[in-house]
């Protein structure tokens, strides 16, 4: 029997970055992932396919602009969509292949098949051909991630009532693509579809899109795609979702008890994610798991077994790759004696639409609602001279600082690159930087990031320079 010091269950960011981290430390290591790919769902069908589609997409629009600056493309621009999703795959491929290299470098030990506990210190690994094995490990962590939920009513037929991952692959463009949920991922989709020339409507119970992000974002974002031609209809439930051949048909009652029918061709479920437990028999091995089917764990992210460790979506949290990455280093070097940390409230939100919507920290909602007097400056980049030479003149930055300390609480942030921009704020707060702290760094001209510059400097005695 094969024994290990630690043996993560799972090889999504969260588990392959804990294994490498592990090693590194000098412990034997093993990742088991039952899919032929390592990755999990973000390497294979989440963050990397759709930032591939929606980079894709956005070269297709950016043609669409390219006589503002002075270049003429003559004759038709056409979309080749297989080719399109034949490049996002190979892009997974080779993020995946560069994974699979990473484990041998580290002389990791990886196993193929679904990972399931005997009890507190072995693992039984179930292989495609049936055939199984067990191991041993002083220390396991699990890594499972999530799947996409669904409201109990909608049958799921992956090929017209859709989720994200059929999406990343569809045969043609939509004519008209009906979304159910207005939150990152269905907005993230529905903007590619939407450049490829598909008809977009996005419906949302709640009464804006990108609901737990600051208000502010989700009005400036709904804003901007609106005028791209997208569809919504917020405060709105779904109440029943139809197929007749290839016609699919939502229906959905606003709070005045009025009903919509949509009729669109494809309708993607876009309503959020699930902890994914299935096969782990955690019960052999005296795991808890809450009510919402999330693995409990305490502050150093251990279960209720001493041993048994749980990190990523599988957890309490926000369902993110990089928050699932910083778990798992986390608890290797817990493991090895060391005393990390992670301030969640630091952990940044990015949706990666164009223009690209980012945050950290506190938003006013939450400030008000803990009755933290706070101040606040924001900066258009419309007022920016690199956001002009570039023709990305939407969106802004806002900062939000205590009101007697000055210290910065929270940014927010729409516009050209602000994925990017996001850590500079990031960085700040780590170190507990005031507003005025970020308005006296140099910021290079011209460039984006001198709306964050600028933010700081009105968070400061309102004095921007450049409005």
């Amino acid at each position: 029997m094969s024994q290990f010091d630690v043996t993560i269950i799972g090889s999504g960011p969260g588990g392959y970055v804990s294994a490498i981290r592990c090693a590194q430390l000098g412990f034997k290591t093993a990742i088991i992932e039952k899919y032929s790919t390592l990755g999990g769902t973000c390497l294979n069908v989440g963050c990397i396919p759709s930032k591939a589609m929606l980079a894709s997409s956005h070269h297709y629009d950016e043609l669409k602009h390219f006589a503002d600056h002075g270049i003429e493309v003559s004759g038709d621009v056409k979309v080749n969509l297989q080719k399109m999703v034949d490049r996002k795959q190979a892009v997974v491929d080779q993020t995946c292949s560069g994974v699979k290299f990473l484990m041998d470098k580290n002389k990791i030990t990886v196993f193929e098949g679904i990972g399931s506990f005997e009890d507190a210190t072995h693992v039984k690994i179930t292989k495609n051909d049936g055939s199984s094995e067990v191991i041993e490990s002083k220390n396991i962590i699990i890594a499972t991630g999530s799947k996409p939920s669904n409201l109990p009513f909608i049958t799921l037929d992956k090929e017209r009532i859709i989720t994200s991952t059929e999406a990343l692959k569809l045969p043609e463009v939509p004519k008209h693509l009906v979304i159910i949920g207005g939150g990152v991922i269905g907005i993230e989709l529905g903007q590619v579809y939407l450049r490829l020339g598909a008809q977009v409507s996005v419906v949302e119970y709640m009464d804006r899109i990108i609901p737990g992000m600051d208000s502010s974002l989700s009005k400036e974002l709904t804003k901007v795609l609106k005028k791209q031609g997208m569809k919504f209809y917020v405060s709105h439930k779904v109440q029943a979702v139809e197929r007749k051949g290839n016609e699919v048909t939502v229906k959905a009652e606003n709070t005045k008890g009025e009903v919509i029918t949509l009729e669109g061709d494809y309708a993607l479920v876009s309503v959020g994610r699930k902890p994914y437990t299935a096969g782990l028999n955690v019960d052999k091995a005296g795991v808890k798991i809450s009510d919402r089917g999330m693995v409990e764990v305490n502050d150093h992210l251990q279960t209720n077994v001493s041993n048994i460790y749980a990190i990523g979506d599988v957890v309490r949290g926000a369902m993110l790759a990089h928050k699932a990455e910083e778990e798992g280093t986390m608890v290797a070097e817990y493991l090895a004696g060391q005393k990390p940390h992670i301030d969640y409230n630091l952990i940044p939100g990015v949706v990666y639409t164009w223009p690209e919507v980012a945050a950290v920290g506190k938003t006013e909602e939450q400030l008000k609602e803990e009755g933290v007097t706070y101040k606040t400056g924001s900066f258009p980049f419309k007022a920016l001279g690199r956001a002009r030479a570039g023709g990305d003149l939407d969106g802004f930055v806002k900062i939000l600082a205590d009101a007697k300390t000055d210290e910065v609480l929270g940014v927010h942030m729409i516009g050209a690159r602000c994925a990017d921009l996001i850590a500079e704020a990031v960085t700040a707060m780590e170190f507990r930087a005031s507003a005025e702290d970020i308005s006296r760094m140099s910021h290079a001209h011209p460039t984006f990031a001198e709306a964050v510059k600028e933010a700081a400097l009105a968070a400061t005695d309102n004095r921007a320079l450049h409005v």
